[in-house]
């Protein structure tokens, strides 16, 4: 049995690559998540329930990738099942689909990364800045 992650254990890690390891699924592109049942999960991303977590999520995320301070996203905002689902979850209205406990707030790029890819797919490390510092970055 695959571990369950949860927002409470993530939010115990304080970096984006401590939050990245801890999402990772190290999966292959092109891994059947719902194949040609798509259509199921495009459904459930149009319902009114999960607009309203949606937006929860945002708000509790501060719009931050992975819920991290300063890694404001500019872009569209993901919602990342910690815990993937299945067409099994939604048909039998798994409450954990929709309970911001298994929920995260992230970019495009670092969804994809958590899924297929490596930390290199990551934003790149703030820049600590201080006083006196004249070099641009």
């Amino acid at each position: 049995m695959s571990r369950i992650r949860t927002y409470s254990e993530l939010r115990r890690l304080k970096t984006i690559e401590e939050r990245y390891n801890y999402l990772r699924l190290n999966a292959d592109v092109g891994d059947v998540t719902f194949g040609f049942d798509r259509y199921i999960n495009q459904g459930f991303y149009r319902s009114s329930e999960w607009r309203s977590v949606r937006h929860e999520v945002i708000i509790r995320d501060q719009a931050c990738d992975l819920g991290v301070d300063g890694f404001d996203i500019y872009d569209r905002v993901y919602i990342h099942h910690m815990n993937p689902m299945t067409v099994a979850d939604i048909r039998d209205g798994d409450d954990s689909i929709l309970n911001p406990e298994f929920l995260i707030a992230t970019t495009l790029r670092t969804h994809n990364a958590i899924h297929y890819g490596s930390a290199a797919g990551l934003p790149p490390k703030l820049v600590e800045r201080k006083p006196g510092d004249t070099k641009l970055w």
